[in-house]
């Protein structure tokens, strides 16, 4: 005899049992929604979302990571009853490019590139579509030469490695290694670790195939929502309702304001179990559609 053979069904099982462990942790906003309507009730509900990934399907070309039109028409309807504000580790104007939408606001390269309300307590415009003037803020403004010189460096240093995109997101390079050959990884690893090194006002952090240089500051999506929610008036509110949805690693700063912060619901975009700090999930870009179709049909 020999060893029993292992049904190809087991594995899923497991990964079906550890899924729906980390659903009990993390439930389906969607299943939720009654419960979250029921909290939401009264509130100041203002939104906040990432974009690949969440809005959009990650993509192998960066550059077709397009939202579908049922998902560009939820959301218009979703800022017409909602302050709505995207915040990407995307340049803002490729964001701005893909969304194209005026009655959304835009933050760029994690958060360090926004386009806010200078207040919203005065000077309102009654004739623009987010009824608030609005202006740039951008804390790594001064690191831009330096950045730029970081850029040509990576760009000259990978070109040998076959399947390296790089993406200059303004404040933030994206170095995107989904094409790159498994034994090369360690050859880009070295070379973004060596030019860091010298260039030591710049870290390096990982996401969905992608390594991510930016700035050496204390400055991430946790605080470019807190900007939001200051420049938008609700900075101190107890009625205010923040949700904020995102599939990145990055995004997880964001979801700690929330929950210190104890106001609103942070819901992560996964469809595998993960550390996060989110208190609910959805699991892909159809799912955040419909659940924000549900915000447009709350009865105001």
């Amino acid at each position: 005899m020999g060893l029993p053979n292992l049904s190809s069904t087991e594995g899923e099982n497991d990964f079906s049992i550890e899924y729906s462990s980390w659903m009990v942790e993390h439930p389906c906003a969607l299943d939720k929604f009654e419960e979250m309507k029921s909290i939401a009730k009264e509130k100041k509900i203002v939104i906040f979302l990432d974009y690949d990934g969440t809005l959009s399907d990650i993509v192998p070309n960066p550059e077709e990571a397009f939202m579908t039109d049922k998902m560009k028409m939820v959301l218009r309807e979703v800022a017409n009853r909602f302050p709505t504000a995207i915040i990407s580790g995307r340049k803002r104007e490729t964001v701005q490019g893909f969304v194209q939408l005026n009655n959304v606001y835009y933050a760029g390269s994690h958060g360090l590139d926004i386009e806010a309300p200078f207040d919203s307590s005065k000077d309102k415009d009654p004739n623009n579509e987010m009824d608030n003037k609005v202006g740039l803020y951008q804390p790594a403004k001064e690191f831009l030469p330096e950045k730029d010189k970081v850029l040509n460096l990576l760009s000259e240093r990978t070109k040998y490695i076959k399947g390296v995109n790089i993406e200059d997101n303004k404040f933030c390079i994206s170095v995107h290694y989904r094409h790159v050959h498994t034994k090369d990884l360690g050859t880009l690893e070295n070379v973004i670790s060596v030019i860091l090194k010298e260039y030591q006002n710049f870290r390096v952090s990982t996401g969905k195939k992608v390594f991510e240089v930016r700035p050496n500051i204390v400055w991430n999506k946790g605080h470019a929502l807190e900007y939001f929610l200051e420049n938008l008036g609700f900075g101190n509110s107890d009625d205010v309702l923040p949700i904020y949805i995102g599939d990145d690693q990055t995004d997880e700063d964001a979801f700690k304001v929330l929950r210190k912060r104890g106001q609103g619901f942070p819901i992560v975009v996964s469809a595998d179990p993960k550390d996060t700090n989110a208190l609910y999930s959805l699991r892909e870009p159809k799912e955040v559609m419909e659940f924000l179709l549900g915000l447009v049909n709350l009865e105001q």
